[in-house]
C-alpha cells in the first residue's frame, strides 16, 4: 500500500506528516515501512539519517521516475513525500497512490493550489486534509475547516501546532504528534480497505 502525502503549496507540513505517519505505522506493527523521499529538498531523508527509525527504510526518488518506480517497489507500506509546486511528480504519484493525504494550514493558506492538488486526484482514490500547525479554538482553524466541508473533502486530522520538525533533525517526536498522526493512519487505511 502506498500513502502520497502532497499538496503543491509549501510550507503545509508534507514532510512533517510523512515522518509521523512513517513512525505511527511502524508503532502499529506495520514492517516493513518504506518512506520515499520525492523532494529534492530531501527534507524527510535529512530527518530520518540523522534520526533513524527502526522499521523505516529511506529511499530518495526526486524525479517522477524515479518517484513512481520507487512506489512500484514498495514492499509493505510506503509513503510517499512529495515537493510542493512539482504538478509532474505530483500527478506522477497520486496516480499510482492508493491512498492521498493532503497537509494544509489554518490561516493565510493559498486554498487554489490546495484546490489544484485535489483536483490531481483520481475520483477513485480515497483522500483525506490534515490540519497541521493548527492552533487550536481559533477564527482561522474554524473558518479552514468549514472552508473544507464547503469541497466536500472530509479532514482526516488537526494537528497541533507544536507538533513538528521545523527545526530540523534535532526536534523530537511528540506522543501528541504520534497520537494525532496515528489516528490520519487509521482514517488512511479506513479509506484504502
Amino acid at each position: 500500500m502506498n500513502i502520497v502525502v502532497t499538496s503543491l503549496k509549501g510550507g503545509v507540513g508534507k514532510s512533517t506528516t510523512s515522518i509521523y505517519l512513517a513512525v505511527a505505522a511502524v508503532e502499529r506493527g506495520y514492517d516493513p515501512v518504506t518512506l520515499v523521499d520525492a523532494d529534492p529538498q530531501a527534507s524527510s531523508a535529512e530527518w530520518l539519517e540523522a534520526r533513524p527509525l527502526a522499521g523505516v527504510t529511506v529511499v530518495e526518488a526526486p524525479s517522477e521516475r524515479t518517484a513512481t518506480r520507487a512506489m512500484g517497489r514498495v514492499d509493505g507500506l510506503g509513503i510517499i513525500d512529495t515537493p510542493p509546486g512539482n504538478e509532474r511528480i505530483t500527478q506522477a504519484t497520486v496516480v499510482a497512490a492508493d491512498v492521498v493525504v493532503v497537509p494544509t494550514r489554518a490561516g493565510g493558506v493559498e486554498y487554489s493550489r490546495l484546490l489544484a492538488t485535489i483536483e490531481l486526484i483520481p475520483a477513485r482514490i480515497p483522500r483525506g486534509v490534515v490540519i497541521c500547525a493548527a492552533r487550536l479554538g481559533t477564527n482561522d482553524l474554524e473558518a479552514a475547516i468549514d472552508w473544507w466541508k464547503g469541497q466536500k473533502v472530509e479532514i482526516w486530522g488537526v494537528i497541533p501546532e507544536r507538533v513538528g520538525i521545523a527545526t530540523g533533525p534535532e526536534a523530537r517526536l511528540s506522543r501528541e504528534g504520534l497520537k494525532g498522526y496515528d489516528a490520519v493512519l487509521r482514517r488512511a487505511l479506513r479509506g484504502w480497505h
